[in-house]
């Protein structure tokens, strides 16, 4: 007898708060080790969803709350995860906290990146994708 199971999907709905950002961590590495992920791509499936979800938390809503929605949906052997928020979008900022090396990092450690939305659209979206079977360094 052959049992069919379905892969698990992870959509999260939270207020952009910096706790969060380690519940959505936790969420996504559960998700990675029930696929039997690689160790390798759940640490950078960690670190890069962290860095997305706190450019959400630092930049999206300034001065007011916020929400950070997060989905993780395996297709194949492939983890596509997308970090959405609805606020001012991506804008240069002169007074920004960080280092601006959030975006270039979540480059490096996924195998492919889209951001799409922007200042005239307040909604943001960081969709990365990562092997799950990948032993080295991300395809590029």
């Amino acid at each position: 007898m052959s049992t069919h199971v379905e892969a698990p999907d992870v959509w999260l709905s939270v207020p952009a708060r910096a706790e969060n950002v380690a519940v959505v961590r936790q969420a996504l590495a559960g998700l990675c080790e029930a696929l039997l992920a690689e160790p390798r791509v759940v640490a950078d499936v960690k670190l890069a969803v962290t860095e997305a979800c706190t450019n959400v938390v630092v930049h999206a809503y300034p001065g007011r709350e916020g929400v950070m929605e997060v989905e993780a949906r395996p297709v194949d052997r492939t983890l596509s995860v997308v970090v959405r928020d609805h606020g001012l979008g991506i804008v240069p900022r002169a007074d920004s906290p960080g280092l601006g090396l959030g975006l270039p990092m979540i480059a490096s450690l996924s195998d492919s990146v889209e951001i799409r939305g922007g200042a005239d659209d307040g909604d943001t979206e960081v969709i990365m994708t990562f092997a799950l079977d990948r032993l080295s360094e991300p395809a590029r």
